[in-house]
């Protein structure tokens, strides 16, 4: 198992266009790109900041997974996501020594990420999300 970067850190947002006025505009990061997830119902912009980027969520519909989120917790930072070499061998490691995964196997995103979420119950509290970019 390998962690290979800090991919980005996810901030959930009511306004993506508010939250831009602050992390574009005000801050100075460049934005690269928003698109819709539809399969996690989600609005995203990234940003990037370094080798790394910001990841501003805001929720698509009501009753996502951001959204019951937001609602719960209110607006500000979401989750970390971490690159790893092999995410089914971290998934497995992980697993061996008791972590509860949100995901037990990876999903696929449409442009060929996997992906998989830990339980922040697991993780000091922080929700934690692996990726395996396509090679």
């Amino acid at each position: 198992m390998t962690v290979k970067a800090v991919n980005h850190i996810a901030i959930v947002t009511e306004d993506l266009a508010a939250a831009l006025r602050f992390w574009r505009d005000a801050l100075g990061l460049p934005l690269d790109h928003t698109a819709e997830v539809a399969a996690e119902e989600v609005k995203v912009a990234v940003l990037p900041a370094g080798a790394s980027a910001v990841e501003l969520l805001e929720p698509a519909a009501a009753g996502s997974g951001v959204a019951r989120y937001l609602a719960k917790r209110g607006p500000g930072l979401h989750h970390i996501c971490l690159e790893v070499e092999d995410i089914e061998a971290t998934l497995a490691r992980l697993a061996a020594h008791g972590v509860q995964l949100i995901d037990e196997t990876p999903r696929t995103g449409d442009d060929g990420k996997r992906y998989a979420f830990v339980h922040p119950k697991s993780a000091g509290g922080v929700l934690v999300e692996l990726y395996q970019l396509p090679r």
